[in-house]
This record gives C-alpha cells, sequence and structure tokens, in this order.
C-alpha cells in the first residue's frame, strides 16, 4: 500500500471509533499517533532495506510479529505511565493496521505471510529496487529524509514527555 493509503485506512476507524464512542472528534494526540503509527513501519524498513541494504526486504523488521508484539507492549506501557492510553492505543492501532493492510490478501488465503515471521522465516522475494524508487532512485531517498524528519520529531516529543514526567515526579 501506499503511504495516503495506510493512513486513511488507519485514520477512518479510529476517527469513526472515536466519533461513535466519545461523540467528539479524537484530540490531536491521537491523530498524532494515528498518523505516525499508519506508517511507523515503512519508515523504518524501506530506508533500512532500500537506502541502505541493512535488512533484505521493505517489509520484514518492523513489519514482522516478533518486533511488533514487544513494541506494542511499551507503547501501551508508556502510554499507561504517561496517562496517555488512548494516545498509545490509536499508535498500535494503526501500526497493526498497516500490517493489515500490507498482508490481507496473503492472510485470506488462510496463510500467515513470510514477513510476519521474519527472521524466522526467510522474506519473501522481491526485486532489489522497488516500483516506486523513481529514477535514480530518488523516491527511495526523499522517503529516507522524510522518515528521519518524521521519526526525530516523534524523538523529540517522546523526549519531551518523560522530561514532563521525571519533573513531575
Amino acid at each position: 500500500m501506499f503511504p495516503h493509503e495506510h493512513l486513511l485506512a488507519s485514520l477512518l476507524p479510529i476517527v469513526l471509533y472515536v466519533v461513535l464512542r466519545e461523540r467528539q472528534l479524537p484530540t490531536q494526540g491521537v491523530v498524532f499517533a494515528t498518523v505516525i503509527g499508519s506508517q511507523f513501519p515503512d519508515l523504518i524498513d524501506k530506508p533500512l532495506a532500500h537506502q541502505f541494504g541493512v535488512i533484505p526486504s521493505g517489509r520484514v523488521f518492523m513489519h514482522s510479529l516478533p518486533f511488533v508484539i514487544p513494541i506494542a507492549v511499551c507503547v501501551i506501557a508508556y502510554g499507561w505511565q504517561t496517562d496517555r492510553p488512548r494516545v498509545a492505543g490509536a499508535f498500535v492501532v494503526a501500526y497493526l493496521l498497516h500490517l493489515l493492510g500490507d498482508t490481507y490478501q496473503v492472510l485470506r488465503t488462510g496463510q500467515i505471510p513470510a514477513d510476519l515471521l521474519w527472521p524466522f522465516v526467510a522474506a519473501q522475494a522481491r526485486p532489489e529496487v522497488p516500483f516506486w524508487a523513481g529514477t535514480n532512485g530518488t523516491n527511495v531517498q526523499l522517503w529516507t529524509v522524510f522518515s528521519v524528519v518524521v521519526l526525530m520529531m516523534t524523538l523529540g516529543v517522546l523526549t519531551r514527555d518523560m522530561l514532563r514526567q521525571y519533573k513531575s515526579c
């Protein structure tokens, strides 16, 4: 799926859930967490695979359940600790919806995609250069820059939250 498809596939159900449950629009924190969660696996895996060649595919590592589950647990614990369980839940749901969006066609056949079990199962073979790379990999380079910017902004928000939490103790 493309980034905007992941965003819509995550944002629409979360907004609908919040509107039906709370009778109001989601907070900025929930929307921010949903946006980041909907892109998170690709923000890490695409640059690692296509820019730096560290992992075998752009759909392993952060797309793999052995890594997803501990990350989801840590995010939920962070949300609980900072008294933001809805924000943490929005991130985790968006993250899981991203994985579902990437794998639903194989899952419908009753099989578990190999990418979801990497590194215990070999990654699915894919072309070395992704279809969206563009001339001389320009889109890969742009995605890598975008990933770094988004991840640094997110790290800034997390650091600010942790400092506030530490000062209030």
